[in-house]
């Protein structure tokens, strides 16, 4: 746990964390039936404050937030879990050398990604960002109506950044499911391509990543209402997190994300096994060896 805690308190984001809180606080009202002018009771604070205090718009204190919890008759464990939470909320912005590259939607992501316990992916376009080598990530940039010239270098700076699956200490655990059709995208061109494919199967050799690729004759899945996210947490509850081109829904009712937990277990399943996805990959690399 000791490198656990390390590694949050590396990646802790003030944003992304009131956010986790926030949340917390609000689903264990709702789960007590308790109203907000209830909870401002017990904090002798206004109904404003609460509300500030579940949007994460005001940064919580430790104190504030164990006494709603308990409030709520919320388990013990847990209260000290986001309690401990609200003790790391005041630390500096790990990505704060990028952030003039992020849009503010998605400022909050990248503090969540960085807080993640464990993440799930399914990608139906293009190779996830944790797996993307700079070639690969350079070249989707080439054109991109988001993202200046200028920028680019910047940003896939800041996506290197991200990348925690192959940090020595506490690397993190990464299962995602990529449809056939993203090995055959050659982005950048072949030996870009080729670069790419060769990294993904080194990654593959980790004990933390676990990659499966969807066959094309898999022509119904769970896949198919669109890409998802799911972050998983030591100390709050999982989030999904589904992202469109101007910005991002966050997937917070724990019925909801049960559903998509079930959905990436099924994709998983219904996708090549990992040693079947790898030998995917290394044929598509002899073809372009063989081009």
């Amino acid at each position: 746990m000791t490198d656990r805690r390390a590694d949050i308190d590396r990646r802790a984001d003030p944003n992304a964390l009131r956010f986790l809180i926030g949340r917390e606080l609000r689903d264990a009202r709702e789960r007590a039936k308790k109203s907000q002018r209830e909870a401002a009771g017990e904090l002798d604070c206004t109904q404003t404050k609460i509300n500030y205090l579940e949007s994460g718009r005001n940064q919580q204190q430790r104190a504030e937030v164990t006494a709603l919890l308990k409030f709520y008759g919320a388990d013990p464990v847990h209260i000290e879990r986001v309690a401990s939470l609200a003790g790391q909320a005041d630390q500096s912005t790990w990505w704060a050398p990028f952030g003039e590259v992020f849009p503010n939607w998605f400022k909050i992501f990248v503090g969540l990604e960085g807080l993640a316990a464990s993440v799930f992916t399914y990608d139906s376009m293009l190779l996830p960002g944790q797996l993307q080598t700079a070639e690969y990530a350079t070249a989707l940039l080439e054109g991109h109506l988001r993202v200046p010239p200028m920028d680019a270098p910047q940003v896939v700076a800041a996506r290197m950044a991200r990348q925690r699956i192959v940090w020595d200490s506490n690397p993190l655990p990464f299962r995602a499911v990529i449809e056939q059709y993203v090995l055959d995208r050659i982005v950048g061109g072949p030996a870009v391509m080729r670069s790419q494919l060769e990294h993904l199967l080194v990654l593959m050799e980790l004990e933390n990543v676990e990659l499966h690729v969807m066959p094309v004759g898999v022509t119904v899945h769970d896949g198919l209402d669109g890409d998802f996210m799911l972050l998983h947490f030591d100390q709050a509850q999982s989030i999904g997190y589904i992202e469109y081109p101007a910005g991002a829904l966050y997937v917070q009712e724990q019925d909801q994300v049960a559903l998509y937990k079930m959905a990436a277990d099924r994709l998983c399943d219904a996708a090549l096994s990992i040693s079947d996805s790898a030998e995917l990959i290394r044929g598509r690399i002899n073809s372009f060896h063989a081009d």
